[in-house]
């Protein structure tokens, strides 16, 4: 059993004894403290509530709900829906905040809360270990009977996230209309099976096939959309001879495309894609991490324009954007931002921005990808043991590549030309994890080699 509190929320395995696994109390103490904080806030005493597919995801919502009452809470009930619906949802409601119940890509043994801000944004470092401190301290105030919260179920919100998309000046929906696309969706039997062919019909797109659409929370593979995940979905657009595939994660965050022959687009080439045709439309900064391609830097500052590089975190990511005034950003890992929808990894605002791109470029998708700089990313990790001090291993990497472009701002990032090495140590485990991209998967591998070699030189290890 697992258990892992962090300030973006709490993620565990269902089970076990309390404060091992993601048990019923645990489920109580956490959201109890986290309607705690929106109270101290002094925001609106009501919270937006969504879950994804998972088979435990109606237990949290019974428990999460009536914990929220317990404090005086409104909640708006959303049911089964999407990371970016609940998102949308917290502003357009003026509640204090939202909990989105999901634990994206991770197998169905795992859930976790989410928890949102009252701008509909993850919850700052702080904001985090305030809560974290709530919980530790028991620090809450249940209400009495005469002032438990209320809920309000909602389900309208999947037709005004689609409107909301529609509304955006990029979605060209009488272009992609025009390209009569055939697309074949896997959305992994969670809230994509209902929210991404809803989107796509709205968008125009008339043909349509479905694979692993029924959200019952079974998924029939890993749902982490990476190549080896998506063998299915590749093989259902070449025997439909379909224009493209589109794989959503379980909480619809991640996006990432299967091109016509069967190939990965590659989940890297996602932002890539939408940041070329935002900025195409809307010139402007452009902001990822430093674990995502090269590609965005390469495409932004061949359209005159600069890209800025945020430590791994979402939060990290949208905070850059907003001080860069990024037009676009995200992560490698398919997680599009949109500053002009919201502040939010959003695969459905994704789906409708390449789609227009597709559309308005006259090139077939395998065509549009490879009009891209290629390059591989190679990850790894080395295993240490938990006396070696890994900061000052870092150190040492660091001073013996002082001379190449670095930065320290998340672990240790260095520059070889238009190939780099990320090198972040776990914040659970003595491990340092190594991600370094090259122009062929070979060459990267052999620079992570070499880093790895360093390392166990420096360390003394064999």
């Amino acid at each position: 059993m697992t258990l892992i509190k962090s300030i973006s929320g709490i993620r565990g395995t269902i089970g076990g004894k309390p404060g091992a696994g993601l048990s019923p109390i645990d489920i109580v103490k956490f959201t109890a403290a986290y309607g705690q904080w929106v109270i101290n806030q002094g925001n609106r005493k009501k919270i937006v509530v969504g879950r994804d597919a998972r088979i435990s995801g109606p237990m949290l919502e019974n428990l999460v709900i009536g914990t929220l009452q317990g404090l005086g809470i409104d909640v708006v009930n959303l049911g089964l829906s999407t990371t970016p619906t609940v998102e949308l949802a917290v502003p357009m409601e003026a509640a204090g905040g939202g909990i989105i119940l999901t634990a994206s890509h991770n197998p169905k043994q795992w859930n976790a809360l989410k928890l949102l801000n009252q701008r509909g944004e993850f919850i700052s470092d702080a904001d985090g270990k305030e809560v974290l401190q709530l919980a530790e301290n028991a620090d809450f105030n249940f209400s009495e009977v005469d002032d438990l919260g209320k809920v309000i179920n909602n389900d309208s919100y999947l037709q005004k996230h689609i409107d909301h998309i529609l509304n955006l000046k990029l979605v060209d929906v009488a272009a992609i209309n025009a390209a009569n696309f055939k697309v074949v969706v896997d959305s992994v039997n969670s809230s994509g099976g209902i929210f991404v062919p809803a989107l796509l019909k709205a968008l125009g797109v008339n043909t349509i096939y479905s694979i692993f659409d029924e959200p019952n929370g079974h998924f029939p593979h890993n749902p982490e959309p990476l190549p080896e995940n998506l063998v299915a979905l590749a093989d259902e657009v070449k025997a439909k001879n379909a224009d493209l595939g589109i794989a959503v994660d379980p909480d619809v965050d991640r996006l990432c495309f299967v091109c016509q022959d069967g190939s990965m687009f590659g989940e890297e080439y996602t932002l890539v894609a939408v940041a070329d045709y935002v900025l195409k439309h809307t010139p402007g900064n452009t902001v990822s991490n430093l674990s995502s391609t090269r590609a965005l830097r390469d495409v932004t500052e061949a359209s005159g324009n600069n890209y800025e590089a945020a430590a791994v975190g979402e939060v990290n990511v949208v905070n850059l954007m907003k001080s860069s005034n990024a037009v676009i950003g995200g992560e490698g890992n398919g997680g599009v931002i949109y500053p002009a929808s919201h502040y939010g990894r959003d695969a459905l605002v994704g789906i409708a921005l390449f789609l227009s791109h597709l559309a308005k470029s006259g090139k077939d998708i395998l065509s549009l990808r490879q009009s891209y700089p290629n390059y591989f990313i190679s990850k790894n990790k080395i295993d240490l043991t938990p006396e070696l001090n890994i900061d000052e291993i870092l150190s040492q990497v660091e001073k013996k590549y002082q001379s190449k472009p670095h930065s320290t701002i998340d672990g240790l990032k260095i520059e070889f030309d238009k190939q780099w090495v990320h090198l972040r140590k776990s914040n659970t485990e003595p491990i340092i994890r190594i991600y370094a991209e090259s122009s062929s998967l070979a060459a990267a591998d052999q620079l992570a080699e070499q880093i790895i070699a360093d390392i166990k030189t420096i360390a003394n290890l064999k």
